[in-house]
């Protein structure tokens, strides 16, 4: 779970890019927090405030997993690429209406998962020496 060390030339540029998109998705999570918050009724109080801290739980975890795969640790990797193939899932289910939606949600998805998945990446954060 550890890393060989801080990754440089292209893995560091890949991983800086992955660092900022991700960082931009768990910033829209926020603010749809702050939207849902804003929203909550006193009839669904308990929703609101449910899905209130669901979306924060989930925009901090993807800010300090992009943090953390920025300076080279290879655990964080798996939860950023499973929460872009999420994040495919829900571009691929709002297709359609608005047609603005879908690429919204799958290009920056598309984009972290060649970035992670990259062989100058893989590489950086493997800990396999050759033999």
């Amino acid at each position: 779970m550890t890393s060989p060390g801080r990754p440089s030339g292209t893995a560091r540029t890949l991983l800086l890019i992955v660092a900022v998109i991700v960082s931009a998705e768990a910033s829209t999570f926020g603010v749809l927090a702050v939207l849902e918050l804003l929203d909550v009724s006193s009839d669904r109080v308990g929703l609101g405030i449910g899905a209130t801290l669901f979306l924060l739980v989930v925009a901090g975890g993807l800010l300090w997993a992009a943090s953390r795969v920025a300076v080279g640790e290879a655990w964080a990797r798996s939860p950023l690429v499973f929460a872009q193939l999420i994040q495919l899932g829900l571009a691929w289910n709002f297709r359609g209406d608005p047609a603005w939606l879908a690429p919204a949600i799958a290009v920056p998805a598309v984009v972290v998962l060649a970035c992670l998945l990259a062989p100058p990446v893989t590489r950086a954060l493997t800990d396999d020496q050759p033999v």
